[in-house]
């Protein structure tokens, strides 16, 4: 199974294609889709819609894992601006038949850390620890979507476990 987890972002929207096989996760892919174009909020969900859609084509994950909007009271404004960026994300995985799943930040966080509110220093070390890699995964926005690219992992693995027929 190939899971693309995103951390959406009207700027930088980090990518990680992870693949679950007979108990082993593997790294396939990490990167981010960058929004070139200032100031233009039509243009730069384009460019995300676009990065997005050529990364599903691409790599043919079965499940995208995104990030849940989440609304601080002090920046309304920014949760309006991630719903645009998500909206396209979603689109494209809906384009392409690709089932979307959606994990709030915390969750991801404390699944990996057992700290819901971990910084993303943490994040980056426990994503280096978990996929093995001889570096910290930069920017932290592809640390963050390759978490909730394993969140989403383990999520179906424990689905699994617990629906498995224990007589087959």
């Amino acid at each position: 199974m190939r899971v693309l987890g995103i951390d959406p972002g009207l700027n930088t929207t980090g990518y990680g294609v992870l693949e679950y096989a007979r108990g082993q996760v593997r790294l396939v892919e990490a990167g981010v889709v960058r929004g070139r174009t200032k100031g233009s909020l039509t243009a730069r969900v384009q460019e995300i819609y676009d990065g997005v859609a050529d990364v599903i084509t691409t790599l043919k994950p079965a499940a995208l894992a995104l990030e849940k909007i989440y609304a601080h009271y002090d920046r309304p404004t920014t949760a309006i601006l991630m719903g645009h960026a998500r909206g396209v994300i979603v689109l494209a995985a809906a384009q392409a038949g690709v089932a979307v799943h959606d994990y709030a930040s915390t969750q991801v966080k404390k699944s990996l850390t057992g700290n819901g509110r971990a910084p993303k220093s943490q994040m980056q070390l426990a994503i280096q620890r978990e996929l093995r890699l001889a570096r910290l995964p930069e920017p932290p926005d592809v640390a963050d979507a390759l978490a909730i690219a394993l969140c989403h992992v383990w999520s179906q693995r424990a689905e699994a476990m617990v629906y498995r027929d224990p007589d087959p």
